[in-house]
């Protein structure tokens, strides 16, 4: 996964031609492996979508099906007030802030917020999602997996299009449940199947293209959420969000299945079946033993926990703090261009330094970008909009340099020959802690307020992360830096060697 990832940053580096030339081959691919590309990247963007439309709609949600938190919020039908809902911290007083029409323009309604909605955001999504997402990674190797992977996005579809009939909490329990087993099957199979589609001088920039889902799905998860909910079509509000997010993946899936190709095999298939379940694990686990590994993954954790809290109570904040707010206008594109550069500029950054200061400055590529976003962040979560949106902006392309370069760092540390499975069960570890660690914003919104929570979980896990990856520098200076010589010759090998032939033919 490495090789493809920094393949794609190399390919987006116009000013060398090895890269011009890995552009060069992702042309000459043909229309079908770019067709099949454009449908696995809409299918990424539908994981997403369906993944975060939850968080969107939260507050309109947890009114009708009334479960968690409850709070003095806003009455949108009367003229406001002088003084702000969200200080009145019990029922009686929020009743007893008047309008000058002496009508009372708060309400104690839920608030979106509480440990049923992060119990949502995180064990009951994330545990099924990772545990199957990590054993499908086995059957990438074997399956149909054009198959499989419609046969998943068909599933997840109707998980989220049926969250638009629940009438219960335990509706969504069980849907919400059944997203992250049918989730779990889209990036094992889609890549899977990019590595046989494209070879290996343009598969960096089909993994690169297909990765845009991510941010894609993320800020438009705010558009619908927000518009589609607020044009109450057919008086379904939030309802009919669901749908609208639901039914494109029927579509795609018949797609996938009809017009996909399911393309042999490049790597062969593997054959695991002489081998016990501990024989196939102890080489992916042996190098996690490496305390270099361990301070990885544990600062990868802290950082993707900081993530993981901003994506599922952004909303919830804004709503809470600037009610009055249109936070798609902002939402709906600033992940998307934000997350984008910032994950290319990251890998362009981290391959200059590694150039001119070697391999283990990569790291602190990490260091100083986590450090040097913190101060956005905090001022997002302090200065009234338009201020803390546009804050956001530098804050995702420094803060999210680190996605690529971490992966770097831990293919640089592994033998060659596990290297994606390694990818799979770092994944797995970062994906666990942070993936939960929204269970931890409703007890310090308690102890404090959202925002005090926020402060502590989202800029501040950036500045712990950034620590914990400058104890992993530290380590790796004292002998655990392990590099073999296939890892320090480059993918490009044969396009960089042509390059230079011709540059010396051209002087």
């Amino acid at each position: 996964m490495f090789r493809y990832i920094k393949l794609f940053y190399l390919s987006l580096d116009c000013l060398s031609v090895s890269h011009a030339l890995a552009m060069l081959d992702f042309c000459k691919i043909g229309g079908y492996p770019v067709y099949v590309l454009c449908l696995l990247l809409a299918t990424y963007l539908l994981n997403q979508l369906d993944r975060y439309i939850l968080a969107v709609v939260i507050l309109p949600l947890t009114q009708e099906i009334r479960f968690g938190d409850k709070s003095c919020l806003p009455n949108q039908t009367v003229l406001p007030g002088p003084e702000s809902c969200n200080n009145a911290s019990t029922e009686k007083k929020c009743g007893s802030l008047l309008n000058s029409n002496r009508t009372p323009y708060c309400k104690w309604d839920y608030n979106g917020n509480g440990w049923e909605y992060q119990i949502m955001a995180g064990p009951i999504f994330i545990l099924i999602y990772t545990f199957m997402g990590f054993f499908i990674g086995f059957l990438a190797d074997s399956a149909n997996r054009k198959n499989l992977l419609a046969l998943s996005l068909l599933f997840w579809s109707l998980m989220t299009f049926l969250m638009g009939f629940v009438t219960e909490y335990w509706h969504l329990l069980v849907l919400r449940f059944g997203q992250g087993i049918g989730e779990a099957g889209c990036t094992p199979f889609a890549t899977s199947l990019i590595t046989d589609y494209f070879p290996e001088s343009a598969r960096g920039s089909a993994m690169g293209f297909y990765n845009w889902g991510i941010y894609i799905g993320y800020s438009l998860a705010f558009a619908v959420g927000n518009y589609i909910t607020r044009a109450d079509i057919l008086g379904l509000g939030w309802r009919f969000a669901f749908l609208v997010c639901g039914f494109p993946g029927f579509v795609l899936s018949l797609l996938v299945f009809i017009s996909v190709k399911e393309p042999p095999h490049k790597q062969g298939v593997r054959d695991g079946s002489s081998l016990s379940l501990y024989q196939q694990l102890t080489p992916i686990l042996q190098p996690f033993c490496s305390l270099s590994l361990l301070l990885l993954c544990l600062a990868g954790s802290v950082r993707n926990a900081g993530g993981y809290v901003w994506a599922y109570n952004a909303q919830n904040y804004f709503n809470l703090y600037f009610p009055n707010e249109d936070i798609g206008r902002w939402l709906s594109w600033i992940p998307l261009v934000g997350g984008s550069f910032g994950v290319v500029f990251g890998g362009f950054i981290s391959d200059r330094v590694v150039r001119k200061r070697g391999l283990t400055a990569r790291i602190w590529v990490l260091v100083v970008s986590q450090i040097l976003a913190a101060p956005f962040l905090i001022g997002v979560l302090i200065l009234p909009p338009p201020y803390c949106f546009l804050l956001l902006i530098p804050a995702n392309i420094i803060g999210e340099m680190w996605v690529g370069v971490a992966l770097a760092i831990l293919v640089e540390l592994v033998p060659s020959a596990v290297r994606t499975s390694s990818v799979a069960f770092y994944l797995f570890i970062i994906t666990n802690i942070g993936g939960n660690a929204p269970l931890l914003v409703p007890l310090l919104a308690k102890l404090y307020n959202l925002r005090i929570a926020l402060l502590l979980l989202y800029p501040g896990t950036y500045v712990a992360a950034s620590l914990l990856f400058l104890l992993t520098f530290c380590v790796t200076q004292t002998g655990y830096w392990k590099m073999s010589s296939e890892e320090s010759t480059p993918l490009l090998q044969e396009s960089s060697q042509d390059s230079q032939e011709k540059h010396k033919k051209s002087t």
